[in-house]
């Protein structure tokens, strides 16, 4: 039976290998060759998994009733190994969320070893990127939550991190950034952005008021939806400009000392309450601009606030670290 998890809002819906194959999906015993062949079998899995049963879909909500779908884990014992199906079928490298939500969903399993730190291994066919991704996962507890830092490692900056291509260059601070024309035209404000790579890639545009962010509302409308899709999708369902993989897109803007607002639409699903390497990225670039320092950054998105953990050494970003949780909904 599919689980629902939510973490902050973003909601997936894990299934191990074996119940896919009691669906009738013929999932290979490998994530790896899953991941390969994930063209011949993603579609079918989000219509079983991820959409809603007739007649229950609420008003207006979204055309799943998940954000996306895991698969794994491929073993019973440590490392394990996952595959992160987006809505549109195809498959993600990395997702804070997600793999909080897998880490949890783990716990609920008996399978998460209960002392030290637990790797996961997000296979994916994302040919400019490599794979198997490695995330180390350790439970913890921040302020009386209980849930999971994840060790995201030293995210890259620029175009070249996520093969960007036709942006130009721009400054902010004095810093280097990039000016995306795609976002330009669509709003004049959008013309200072950062790229991240934390494992997947990212597009981070920075602004200086709050209503330069846009809503989840307005980016789930006809026209903006549009857009954004055409520039955050790969082909054939984007425009693969600026990155022909597709990238996802965030919006930040410094609140105070440490504290950011952003807002998220991600490539292959669209606007999301919340996303945690979103999350990571947006207080990696606010750092490249000197918005925040090194240390705790916390991220509001409308789904909470995420705890991001940036260290540096030597004048650089040396390490991301991100603290999620999640709840298992049924």
């Amino acid at each position: 039976m599919t689980s629902l998890f939510d973490a902050r809002g973003n909601i997936y819906a894990v299934v191990s290998p074996v119940q896919l194959r009691e669906l009738g999906i013929d999932l290979p015993d490998a994530a790896a060759e899953a991941a390969q062949q994930a063209m011949a079998w993603t579609t079918r899995a989000i219509q079983a998994c991820c959409s809603w049963a007739p007649g229950t879909r609420p008003a207006g909500a979204k055309a799943h009733r998940s954000d996306g779908l895991l698969v794994g884990p491929f073993q019973q014992t440590a490392p394990f190994d996952l595959l992160i199906v987006n809505t549109d079928g195809t498959l993600a490298e990395r997702s804070g969320n997600g793999l909080t939500i897998f880490a949890q969903a783990l716990t609920e399993q008996g399978l998460m070893p209960a002392k030290g730190g637990c790797l996961l291994k997000v296979h994916h066919d994302q040919g400019n990127a490599r794979s198997p991704v490695h995330t180390s996962v350790q439970a913890a507890e921040v302020e009386g939550v209980q849930g999971f830092w994840l060790d995201l490692g030293k995210p890259a900056f620029g175009p070249p991190a996520v093969t960007a291509q036709g942006v130009s260059a721009a400054q902010l601070n004095q810093r280097p950034l990039s000016h995306v024309p795609q976002l330009a035209r669509v709003n004049r404000q959008w013309s200072h952005s950062q790229f991240v790579r934390i494992g997947n890639p990212h597009c981070v545009t920075l602004v200086a008021q709050a209503h330069e962010l846009p809503s989840n509302p307005q980016m789930a409308a006809p026209g903006l939806a549009d857009d954004l899709t055409r520039i955050a999708f790969a082909p054939p369902s984007g425009g693969g400009q600026p990155c022909a993989a597709g990238v996802n897109l965030q919006w930040a803007m410094r609140e105070s000392a440490n504290r950011l607002s952003a807002r998220v639409f991600e490539r292959g699903e669209g606007p999301t309450a919340s996303s945690g390497t979103s999350a990571s990225a947006a207080a990696c670039a606010a750092w490249s601009v000197g918005w925040v320092s090194a240390g705790t950054v916390a991220v509001v998105m409308p789904g909470g606030t995420a705890p991001v953990l940036l260290e540096e050494q030597g004048g650089e970003l040396s390490r991301v670290s991100l603290f999620g949780t999640a709840r298992l909904m049924r």
